[in-house]
Parts: C-alpha cells; sequence; structure tokens
C-alpha cells in the first residue's frame, strides 16, 4: 500500500468492496420486495424496522472500522503486535454488543413499533421481524468485524465473498420462508427476517474457516488474551465516532419518519427511498473501505503525496458514482418504486418525494468523503461532529420548519438543504486539516531524527 501506483491500488482494493456493497444493498431490497407481494402490512412493517436494523449497522461497523484503521495504521508504522492486537480486541468488543442487542431485542421492539403504528397487523410483523433480527445479530457482529479487519490488512477478496455467501443464502430463503414454498409454512416478516439472520450466521463461518484455513497478516488467536484499556480505546477512538454517525441516523430517520408519517404514505416512500437509495450509497461506502486502508497506510508511512492523491480519486469516484445515482432517481421513479408495489393512487407523491431526497447524492458524495478522510488521519471527533452537525443541527431542524411552511411539498427537500450546508462548513476546514496534519507529523520526525 506504500509502493504500488495510488489509483491502480484504489481500483484493486475498492472493486471487490464495491461489488460486495451492491450485494448489501440487494440484501437490504431483497426482504422488502417480497414482503411487498406478500401483504401490505407486512411491507409496511420492515419500513417502520429500518431505524432499528440501523442501530445493529451501526455498532458492528463503528467497531469494525475502528480495527480495521487502527490495524493499518500499526501495519504502515510496521507494529504487528500493534495490529494483532487490535483485531483480537475488536472481536471481543463485537462479541460484547451481540450480547447487548439480545437485551434490547426483548425490551425496546415493541415500545419503538407502537411509536409509528396502531395498526395490528403491521405491528404483528413488525415486532416479529425486529426482535428475531436484534437478537441473532451475532452473526451480523462477527462477519462485519472479520471482515473489516482484512480489508485493514488489505485483502478486499474474502469480505466480498463473505457478503455473496450471505446474500445468495438470503435471497434463495426470503420467499420459501415468506410464502411458505417446499413444505415451509408461510410466515411473512417472520420468515424474512429468518433468512435475513441465517445469511449473516453463514456468511460469518465462512469467514472464520478463512481465517482458520489460511493465514493472515493479523493472528486471532485468544490464547492468554485480556482485554486491555488502551487497544479498547484506540478502537474507540475512531470507531465511536463511526457508531454514534449510524446510531444518530437511526435516530434521525426514526424522527423524520415522525414528521412524514403525517402525510399520507410518507413512511411508505421514506422507507422506500433508503431501500432504493442503498444501491447508490453502498458503492461509494465500498470505494471508502478500498480508500480507507490506504489513506491511513500511507499517513502512518508518511506519505503525503500518495495519501493527497488517493484522495482526490476517492472524491472523484464518490462524486461519479452520486452522479449516476441521481440520474436514475429522476428519470426513473415510477420503475424504482414499482418494487414496493406503492398504491397506484399515491404513486405520483411517491414519485415527487423520490426526486427531491435524491437531490442530496452529490454533496453527500463530498459528505462522505471528508468523514472518511478526518478519519484516516486520526479526527475521530471532527468526522463526529460533521455529522451530528448535517442530521441534528440542521436536517432535523429544517425539516420540521420546510414542513410548517410548506408541507408534503417541502419537508423532503430537508436532506438536500442540511447536505449543501454541512459541506460549506466543513470541506474547507478539511483541506486545511490534511496540510496541517502532515505538517506536524514532517515536524515530529525532524525532532526524533535531531
Amino acid at each position: 500500500m506504500g509502493e504500488s501506483p495510488v489509483g491502480r491500488l484504489l481500483i484493486s482494493m475498492s472493486l471487490p468492496a464495491i461489488f460486495s456493497m451492491l450485494v448489501q444493498a440487494l440484501y437490504n431490497v431483497v426482504d422488502s420486495f417480497f414482503l411487498a407481494g406478500y401483504s401490505t402490512a407486512a411491507r409496511d412493517a420492515v419500513m417502520i424496522v429500518y431505524p432499528m436494523q440501523m442501530l445493529v449497522v451501526a455498532f458492528s461497523v463503528g467497531i469494525g472500522i475502528g480495527a480495521s484503521t487502527q490495524i493499518s495504521r500499526k501495519l504502515g508504522e510496521r507494529d504487528r503486535e500493534g495490529a494483532d492486537q487490535m483485531a483480537k480486541h475488536g472481536l471481543f468488543l463485537s462479541l460484547v454488543c451481540a450480547g447487548l442487542f439480545v437485551l434490547l431485542a426483548f425490551t425496546v421492539v415493541k415500545p419503538f413499533i407502537g411509536m409509528y403504528t396502531k395498526d395490528a397487523a403491521i405491528k404483528s410483523e413488525a415486532v416479529s421481524y425486529l426482535t428475531i433480527v436484534m437478537a441473532l445479530s451475532f452473526g451480523s457482529f462477527v462477519e462485519v468485524c472479520l471482515n473489516k479487519i482484512l480489508q485493514g490488512t488489505g485483502n478486499m477478496i474474502v469480505p466480498m465473498l463473505t457478503q455473496l455467501v450471505g446474500a445468495i443464502t438470503n435471497i434463495i430463503l426470503d420467499p420459501i420462508l415468506i410464502y411458505g414454498y417446499l413444505g415451509f409454512p408461510a410466515m411473512g416478516a417472520k420468515g424474512a427476517a429468518i433468512a435475513t439472520v441465517a445469511g449473516q450466521i453463514l456468511a460469518m463461518l465462512f469467514v472464520i474457516i478463512c481465517f482458520i484455513r489460511r493465514k493472515q497478516e493479523v493472528s486471532l488467536s485468544l490464547k492468554g488474551f485480556r482485554p486491555r484499556k488502551k487497544y479498547i480505546f484506540g478502537i474507540f477512538t475512531v470507531g465511536i465516532p463511526t457508531t454514534v454517525m449510524n446510531a444518530v441516523g437511526s435516530f434521525t430517520t426514526s424522527s423524520m419518519n415522525g414528521i412524514v408519517n403525517a402525510y399520507e404514505g410518507g413512511i411508505t416512500f421514506l422507507g422506500s427511498y433508503f431501500k432504493l437509495q442503498s444501491f447508490v450509497f453502498m458503492p461509494v461506502f465500498g470505494m471508502a473501505q478500498g480508500a480507507m486502508p490506504i489513506l491511513s497506510y500511507n499517513y502512518g508511512y508518511n506519505r503525503p503525496d500518495r495519501y493527497k492523491r488517493a484522495f482526490g480519486l476517492f472524491v472523484a469516484g464518490c462524486a461519479g458514482f452520486m452522479l449516476v445515482g441521481l440520474l436514475i432517481f429522476q428519470i426513473f421513479p415510477e420503475a424504482l418504486l414499482s418494487l414496493f408495489s406503492i398504491e397506484a393512487e399515491l404513486l405520483d407523491k411517491g414519485v415527487y418525494a423520490i426526486r427531491c431526497l435524491s437531490l442530496c447524492f452529490l454533496p453527500a458524495a463530498l459528505g462522505i468523503s471528508f468523514t472518511n478522510m478526518y478519519q484516516s488521519l486520526g479526527y475521530g471527533k471532527t468526522s463526529l461532529v460533521m455529522s451530528l452537525t448535517r442530521q441534528l443541527v440542521f436536517l432535523l431542524p429544517i425539516a420540521m420548519l420546510l414542513s410548517a411552511l410548506g408541507g408534503f411539498s417541502a419537508v423532503w427537500l430537508s436532506y438536500v438543504t442540511a447536505e449543501v450546508i454541512v459541506c460549506l462548513i466543513f470541506v474547507p476546514i478539511g483541506l486545511k486539516v490534511i496540510k496541517k496534519t502532515f505538517a506536524q507529523k514532517q515536524q515530529e520526525i525532524t525532532d526524533f531524527a535531531d
């Protein structure tokens, strides 16, 4: 990661991650697609529970990225023992969080769903789905952690294959368990949840086998393992901002559901958008997974030229994906919404909502790029502030204001407004941070040499 041509390296490391994230996007949509054909109650149920599912992602990805970033940095600094310890502590923290979600599954699910619907059919489907997905989330936690660890060492192929194992399992099992084929009873949302966790567990087993059968850049041997504060804090330094950013996303999505619930079809439109936009955002996140080890390694290796080159290509790639996504959402909104069997009388409103929401794609490309840049340089708090500012300081107040002033027609413009404002604030700051950070690192090296 310190010598290969940057463009070629970014492509080679990003393509497997992009592919696997596209598979993950399919993973996200397939439940809703099959459930839409089963019943509107089941379809709306998974729209309501989506923010709580985001919490599982928030914690698993936060720990995984925290460990991955620190591993890349340690390898760049030639600290193999430190990299091994970061990997072991990442796995330990993932298992602790999986246990926490077992408790949450049986305490918060029913009250949460009761906030958004009184419909007995929707509530029943939602409770069944979310309880299973949260209580059996250990597969997701371990699989995500181990894949992020591999990505931190530059191995992008195994994570891609792992995603394929999980997604294909889910896609095969979904219609069987939802509709009741091959002798199984029709289980609706409960069947979709079982298919989801089955895919996660099989993916987890696959990546564990890869660690066992082939020597990796880091060791996960837990012989004599004892949790140590410095490694836990090292992971938390980067991981907590990532977790909080995603957890705040869960909170803001829940809050937005509360705002748009005042309009007929509002939650369905917003839920459909989030399922669909994953096909645009997931490749960008995949590119981020490929870029993060390169950025972190070359920061640790003190190669500002390679760092800036990689970051510039990363920003350009993110913008390219988002532009393609924007065009698709603007030109083919009816076709996109047809995947979720939106009622004919609501289709025009849904088309308008989808077009307005997708206007945020291009400024979001800059937001994602600079969030990852801050993390790669160790500015986890700044990336956290950037995310919190966008979602809490701007998005929710703007949404409430636009809803009050312009109703249905205006509220959907809140996302693009918030993204633009945040970019105007944090992009100029980020450019100065890159220059300042490498100047400080060079000074440290000079002082050490003297």
